[in-house]
């Protein structure tokens, strides 16, 4: 979410002719400071309609974040029919961008796999060298990527994530880091407070490719491939064997050359 605008609209059901949409704007301005508080405090917005009753919702409704990615309509159904057919608290794609010739995993910073690393290997002086062997240290879930199939992580975002209405309708909101907790982006917090409440099931839908412009995005749908094309063939059958327990530690990576491990619950009482 680069901008300080915030919509949220609610797609017409079967009783509905007309798409509810609430737009506003906002003078919190990330670029200045404090900027995963205020990226925190964006998002929250967009929630404002929900958890204040404002449209109607249940838990099994589902809201789905994008930030400024190009997506086509069927990346987004994609990605909420498979958090629906996972029986998933939430679900995110796979976004690029084009650092170089050739495309680079983008949400490198918030992303974190089910054994609470990073999806490529970040060099201690910071260099991005091994940005082409993603899951290069958990060979169960790049068979998984590799094939296109949902894989279980531990946090993600990575463009754009359909999350179940549960947790935010009983309470859990953005927020930054706390005092002595790693500082990290909302997104990944936002997962760790999932997991703390017993939403664990958060999954990656690798057929969902994502970029920022147009044109690019164009080149990885070429590259990667299109939704359609991928699950022409699907049996429907797709699932995971959830993990319920998290990983005893998480990478805390605060900057490219700071990085270390750290309990999972870090900072819980």
């Amino acid at each position: 979410m680069r901008r300080n605008q915030v919509s949220i609209q609610r797609l017409p059901g079967p009783r509905s002719k007309q798409q509810a949409q609430k737009y506003r704007k906002s003078k919190i301005d990330p670029s200045k400071n404090e900027r995963i508080k205020k990226l925190a405090q964006l998002r929250n917005l967009a929630l404002e309609p929900l958890v204040k009753n404002q449209v109607s919702v249940s838990d099994d409704t589902t809201v789905l974040f994008l930030n400024d990615v190009a997506a086509c309509p069927e990346d987004i159904l994609e990605l909420a029919l498979q958090r629906k057919r996972l029986s998933a608290d939430m679900t995110c794609g796979m976004d690029w961008t084009y650092a170089g010739v050739n495309p680079t995993f983008y949400d490198i910073w918030v992303a974190r796999t089910i054994k609470g690393d990073s999806f490529f290997e970040v060099g201690s002086d910071g260099n991005w060298n091994s940005a082409w062997n993603l899951f290069w240290n958990e060979e169960a879930t790049r068979n998984l990527f590799e094939a296109h199939k949902p894989f279980q992580v531990f946090a993600c975002w990575n463009g754009a994530a359909a999350i179940s209405a549960a947790p935010i309708l009983h309470g859990l909101r953005f927020r930054s880091n706390n005092p002595k907790e790693c500082f990290q982006g909302e997104p990944t917090l936002f997962c760790k407070d999932m997991w703390n409440r017993g939403f664990r099931k958060i999954a990656v839908v690798p057929s969902i490719n994502l970029e920022y412009t147009d044109d690019a995005a164009d080149k990885i749908k070429q590259l990667k491939g299109f939704v359609s094309d991928m699950v022409a063939d699907d049996d429907d059958n797709d699932t995971i064997d959830w993990v319920s327990s998290p990983p005893a530690e998480v990478r805390c990576m605060p900057t490219w050359e700071t990085q270390g491990w750290r309990p999972w619950n870090e900072s819980f009482s």
